[in-house]
C-alpha cells in the first residue's frame, strides 16, 4: 500500500509537524507499505519526493524544496488506487478540518478525524460551548474576538475581571503546542498576553487560571472507541511554552499517571465523551486538568496531536500495551474502514431503488 505522508504545513506548528512526521515514517512497516513525502512548505506550496521502501535519515531531509530534493505537485497527486494519506499536520490549515476537506473531495482514505472533529477539536471555544452541552465539566472562560478588543477594551477587561479572578490564561482559538499561550497574573500581563494572542489568530479565549496537574489521555478508534491509561505532564513550574516542550524538551512524561483507578476511570469516560461530542474518530488526545482535591476539568481535545519520540500520544498507548508501529498500522487500517463505510452510503437520491 502507498503512504502518502503529509507534513510541514502553513501553520506556526509546522516544525513540529516535521517532527512528528520523521517518528511516523520510521516506524512504518515497509515490508508492507510504500511511504511517499508530501511536504508543504510556509507558502502553501506541495512538494513529493521519491517513494521510499526505508526511512529518511534525519528529519532535515525531509524538509523538501525546488533547490533540493523535491517536486512541487497539486493535490490532486494523492489520487492513486491503493494509497492512505496521513495528514500529519498540526495547527490551522491541516489540524482544522480543511485538509480533511480537500481529501474529502478527492476521495481519499485518510488517518485520523473527518472534517467535523477536526474544525471543532482545533478551535477551543466551539469545543467548550459542545463540552457544556453535554455536561463535560471545564473551567470558566471568556471568548473574545479581534474587533471587539480593538474596538472596546475596557468591555473586554470588564468580561474577563468581572467574571474570571487572576491567574488567566491567554489563548488563540486555533492553535496549539503552546503557541500563543501567556499566563496574565494582573491587568498589564492580560494586555500583553491579549495583543500577543491575538498575533496569531483572530479570536481568543481567557481561562481562570488554577493550581492543578496536568493529565492527558489517550483515544483510539471509529466506532469501537478505546482510551489509553492516563499520563502526566510532570512539571518544575506552572506553565510550559513552545520551546520548553518541543526544542529543549523540559517536560518530563510520568506514565501512568499517580492517580486513583477511581480518578483514572473518570478521566477515561470523560475522554471518551468528549470524542464522540466532537464525532472524534481515529485518533486524538484529550488533557485535563487535576486539583489537589481530585476534580478534574477537561481542557481541550487534540485530534492530531504530537507524533515524536518523546510525544504523550503514543508514549501512552506504547504503556496501555500498543507499541509505536502497531498504532501506525492500527490508524491506516481505521481509516481505510471509515473510508469504506462512508462510500457505501448512498450519495444521491438515485441511490436509491424504490420501496428502500
Amino acid at each position: 500500500m502507498k503512504i502518502f505522508l503529509i507534513y510541514g504545513g502553513r501553520s506556526a506548528e509546522r516544525d513540529i509537524s516535521v517532527l512528528s512526521a520523521f517518528s511516523i515514517q520510521n516506524e512504518l512497516y515497509y515490508e508492507r507499505h510504500v511511504m511517499v513525502p508530501i511536504f508543504i512548505d510556509q507558502a502553501g506550496t506541495w512538494f513529493k519526493g521519491e517513494e521510499r521502501t526505508a526511512p529518511f535519515a534525519s528529519s532535515e531531509e525531509m524538509v523538501l524544496s525546488k533547490e533540493g530534493r523535491g517536486q512541487v505537485v497539486s493535490p490532486a497527486v494523492l489520487q492513486e488506487e491503493d494509497a492512505v494519506a496521513i495528514p500529519c499536520l498540526h495547527g490551522p490549515y491541516g489540524e482544522d478540518g480543511t485538509i480533511q476537506g480537500l481529501l474529502e473531495v478527492l476521495g481519499i482514505p485518510y488517518v485520523g478525524c473527518g472534517v467535523l472533529a477536526s474544525a471543532c477539536g482545533m478551535d477551543k471555544i466551539v469545543t467548550k460551548y459542545l463540552f457544556q452541552q453535554v455536561g463535560l465539566p471545564q473551567l470558566p472562560f471568556v471568548p473574545i474576538t479581534k474587533w471587539e478588543w480593538d474596538n472596546y477594551p475596557t468591555s473586554v477587561y470588564g468580561k474577563c475581571e468581572g467574571s474570571l479572578v487572576y491567574p488567566m490564561f491567554v489563548k488563540p482559538a486555533n492553535l496549539g503546542s503552546s503557541v500563543g499561550i501567556s499566563k496574565a497574573n494582573d491587568r498589564d500581563e492580560l494586555t500583553a498576553a491579549i495583543n500577543l494572542a491575538f498575533q496569531f489568530d483572530s479570536r481568543i479565549v481567557i481561562e481562570l487560571g488554577i493550581e492543578a496537574r496536568e493529565v492527558e489521555c489517550a483515544v483510539l478508534g471509529h466506532e469501537d472507541i478505546h482510551t489509553s491509561v492516563v499520563g502526566e505532564l510532570g512539571k518544575e513550574k506552572g506553565f510550559y511554552d513552545y520551546d520548553e516542550k518541543y526544542i529543549n524538551n523540559d517536560v518530563k512524561l510520568i506514565i501512568p499517571a499517580p492517580i486513583s483507578e477511581e480518578i483514572s476511570q473518570k478521566i477515561r469516560q470523560y475522554a471518551k465523551e468528549a470524542f464522540e461530542v466532537i464525532d472524534g474518530s481515529g485518533l486524538a488526545r484529550c488533557d485535563f486538568f487535576l486539583t489537589a482535591n481530585d476534580e478534574i476539568y477537561i481542557n481541550e481535545v487534540n485530534t492530531f496531536p504530537g507524533f515524536t519520540k518523546f510525544s504523550m500520544y503514543p508514549k501512552l498507548w506504547e504503556v496501555t500495551g500498543l507499541q509505536y508501529h502497531d498504532l501506525i498500522e492500527n490508524l491506516i487500517e481505521l481509516a481505510i474502514k471509515r473510508f469504506k463505510q462512508k462510500n457505501a452510503l448512498h450519495q444521491t437520491r438515485s441511490d436509491v431503488s424504490e420501496g428502500e
